[in-house]
């Protein structure tokens, strides 16, 4: 999508936006988790 009255009208949120877009483009993000699983499941997965 290409804005063309934005930069004029908010050059700083225009700015925010290419700087959020060039972030999520360019660059990878993990996010660190823990997996728990209930008894039932560490039971059922010893079966196999």
């Amino acid at each position: 999508m290409e804005m063309k009255s934005l930069p004029k009208q908010d050059p700083k949120v225009f700015a925010a936006i290419q700087q959020e877009l060039g972030r999520q483009r360019d660059k990878i993000e993990l996010i660190a988790s823990e997996n728990f699983v209930s008894e039932a499941v560490m039971e059922l997965k010893a079966l196999f």
